[in-house]
């Protein structure tokens, strides 16, 4: 029920926003990421209780038409798993919690109403996208919503040293992390759109719509942001975003954020091309499937973008792990839906 290779692409959307916001991962980061986690299993079981009826008709492979579940066990889950993931981001800080709200709120409501309406796409949009500053808001601030950041060496030495990405707190982190949520909230929507006839197939504009995103989010993707340090003449700390000596990109990030968007467009734009030419249920089951998978690449190459190296090989690795144990768990379809 809960699909567990999907759950792979979790950790990265906190990972991404505390990389976005300037800061680098820590126990309030694990918290989002648990939090995270909590609210996406929360999601996939009350689809599965919401979708029950149509599932039967359409999937009985599913665990409650096949019977392996009992409804009313399902809902208690999806209820359970979201108290978890709200006590989550509380312990990450009362900015985490404010991100963490709307988010379980906006999984309910796809699920429960929004699903097969014309908003459905935007809601999974904003449901990542809400994901993504989460991580920001808990890497960004401490319980009182203060503080955070890291810091940078400047030319005084320790004592000189200057606080990255602390201005407004965690609520600082968060608008710096925005673009990152649009982009991977537009990607999110694109699959979601292709997801809504993955059973039915017979729709072309949908993966060339798909088609067409994977390829402008792989170009803004591949480019390094360039965010000056707060304080005069401060020198980024490692795998922090900052500026070359002459004020350009370090070279390394930069490579790094582009290879990352091509393995994205990779990924992403092969199946969704294949549902293009012929949109077939199955080749759209497969243009659904490659665009959850491209979400990890994508997360990484937004680290990357951001200049926290090392972030952005943590999240890339991830993917490699999700297809193992989809191999060995003998599980290869994984839906958005």
């Amino acid at each position: 029920m809960l699909r567990l290779p999907a759950l792979f692409t979790v950790p990265g959307d906190a990972l991404a926003g505390a990389a976005a916001a300037g800061v680098r991962p820590g126990p309030r980061t694990l918290l989002a990421i648990g939090s995270s986690l909590s609210l996406y299993a929360a999601g996939m079981a009350l689809n599965d209780w919401a979708d029950r009826a149509e599932d039967a008709a359409e999937r009985p492979h599913r665990p409650i038409p096949s019977g392996r579940v009992r409804p009313a066990a399902a809902l208690t889950a999806a209820g359970a798993l979201t108290g978890a993931g709200l006590a989550l981001a509380a312990g990450a800080g009362r900015p985490a919690l404010a991100v963490a709200t709307p988010l379980a709120a906006t999984v309910w409501a796809y699920d429960l109403k929004l699903k097969h309406s014309p908003a459905g796409p935007v809601a999974m949009a904003t449901a990542r996208g809400l994901d993504l500053l989460l991580g920001a808001a808990a890497g960004g601030g401490t319980r009182g919503g203060t503080g955070g950041g890291t810091w940078a060496a400047t030319r005084g030495g320790i004592k000189g040293a200057t606080r990255i990405g602390t201005k407004g707190g965690a609520w600082g982190g968060i608008r710096a992390a925005l673009p990152s949520a649009a982009l991977l909230g537009s990607h999110t929507l694109a699959v979601t759109a292709v997801s809504r006839r993955e059973t039915t197939g017979s729709s072309v504009a949908a993966p060339l719509a798909a088609l067409a995103t994977t390829g402008a989010l792989a170009r803004l993707a591949g480019h390094r942001r360039t965010r000056l340090p707060a304080g005069r003449g401060a020198a980024a700390a490692p795998g922090l975003p900052g500026p070359g000596p002459d004020g350009s990109p370090p070279p390394a990030d930069g490579l790094l954020a582009a290879a990352l968007a091509a393995a994205y467009a990779a990924t992403a734009a092969r199946p969704c091309f294949h549902a293009a030419l012929n949109p077939s249920p199955q080749l759209t089951q497969r243009a659904v499937g490659g665009g959850i998978r491209a979400t990890i690449p994508l997360q990484a190459a937004l680290a990357a973008r951001s200049g926290a190296t090392t972030t952005s090989l943590l999240v890339a690795a991830l993917a490699p792990a999700g297809r193992m144990f989809a191999r060995r768990a003998g599980l290869r379809k994984v839906s958005i839906t």
